[in-house]
């Protein structure tokens, strides 16, 4: 495996690289860096600079009338945003909304659907949990009186494992259980859950099911209508590429919308569009996942998602997840033919279907937050660090390429 076999696989398989910035490198002798690090901030894609610079020149020239005479009128961005968001999660637009941050959504979305009663009190989650989740899981435990100690059950691997097991998983679901909340895509293992076994699993034992998809959404392909997956909710500056911070997205399924049994909180965004400015204390929330909405949208925020998200309609998320499969089993295979054996043990399932854009590596006995430094500035490659041990790759499919992957397993190999 050499680098003129990576540059042959490029030019067969070039991906949409031209239509991002790539970085430049900080070390090694490529022009560019070999940026794996999209499962924690995308690249910027060419187009949103225009879009972005545009809502800025309607603000500048008509002020407050931007909320309806923009080039894209203010008002409705959100909405608009909803049906390329929706086709990205195998949703209905009226299910979509985009608002907020990942954990604000979550938050507001556990509000309407965690309802402990009686034994029935439990929420379900990983041990390795994205931190932010057992935060939020632990303070909804709180706000109902519960103790989170006990009310959090923590799901572990088996012994000498590190990913669960879909019959483990589901052998937790019990009827003590209210909430099933996991990751559709392991932030740490890049491993892909079986959503639709778990979430039927979950409704036959009479608990709801949602889902975190801020590193599944734009990754791999979902359903979530069909899967009849309660609630999710997804953040979109990873794969979906649309700038720090930018704001998140949730989905409601179809059957819970306009239920008056649902609670929420209100808040002046998620009241009818046409009644708004009626200026009524008491709000009339449509029967879409527009209801959830609390605060005005973030217009500049927002403004990079059209473009950002137009790049999937144009690719296709099959497309993509078909180019993922072969970027991430290439990387694999150099990395276990280059790096020195003994060196690194791969976390990551070597199964293609049960990973996503993702490699996630465990090196034992290294400092991996000075070994990132290393590949960045001695050879431009960019990953990022978990401590104590684990570095994870992510060639994204949109813009990663066969030679990056190439250089990430030499660059590894050379610095151990």
């Amino acid at each position: 495996m050499d680098e003129s076999d990576a540059l042959r696989r490029d030019a067969g398989d070039p991906g949409h690289r031209a239509a991002f910035l790539i970085p430049p490198a900080h070390g090694g002798r490529y022009p560019d860096s070999a940026y794996l690090v999209g499962n924690s901030l995308g690249l910027q894609p060419r187009s949103v600079r225009a879009e972005l610079l545009a809502h800025m020149d309607d603000w500048a020239t008509l002020g407050v009338e931007g909320w309806t005479e923009a080039h894209a009128p203010w008002e409705s961005l959100p909405q608009r945003l909803a049906g390329p968001s929706a086709r990205l999660v195998g949703a209905r637009p009226e299910e979509t909304v985009v608002m907020n941050t990942l954990t604000v959504n979550l938050h507001l979305l556990m509000i309407s659907f965690y309802r402990p009663a009686g034994t029935r009190t439990r929420i379900v989650i990983e041990d390795a949990a994205f931190p932010s989740d057992s935060y939020a899981v632990r303070s909804q435990a709180v706000l109902h009186g519960l103790d989170p100690d006990t009310t959090v059950v923590r799901l572990r691997p088996r012994d000498g494992e590190d990913v669960l097991r879909t019959e483990d998983v589901i052998a937790a679901i019990d009827d003590r259980v209210a909430l099933v909340l996991l990751a559709g895509v392991h932030y740490l293992t890049g491993t892909v859950a079986d959503i639709p076994a778990i979430t039927a699993a979950g409704h036959a034992a009479g608990a709801v099911v949602g889902w975190d998809l801020a590193h599944a959404a734009g990754n791999v392909e979902l359903r979530l209508h069909d899967w009849d997956v309660d609630f999710a909710a997804w953040c979109n500056y990873k794969f979906l590429n649309s700038g720090p911070g930018s704001p998140g997205s949730a989905f409601v399924h179809a059957r819970h919308l306009g239920d008056p049994s649902i609670a929420r909180l209100d808040g002046w965004w998620g009241t009818e569009a046409a009644t708004r400015f009626d200026m009524a204390p008491v709000s009339r929330p449509p029967a879409t996942a527009d209801a959830w909405q609390v605060s005005t949208p973030q217009i500049l925020a927002l403004a990079p998602m059209a473009g950002a998200l137009a790049l999937f309609d144009e690719a296709g998320m099959p497309v993509l997840r078909a180019r993922s499969r072969r970027l991430t089993g290439y990387l694999l295979d150099a990395v276990d033919a280059i790096v020195p054996a003994g060196r690194v043990e791969v976390l990551t399932p070597r199964d293609p279907e049960r990973r996503g854009a993702q490699l996630s590596l465990r090196l034992p006995g290294q400092d991996v937050g000075e070994l990132a430094k290393r590949l960045r500035f001695g050879h431009g490659v960019l990953t990022d660090s978990r401590r104590p041990d684990v570095i994870r790759l992510a060639p994204v499919p949109l813009y990663s390429s066969y030679h990056d992957c190439w250089r990430a397993a030499t660059a590894l190999a050379a610095v151990l």
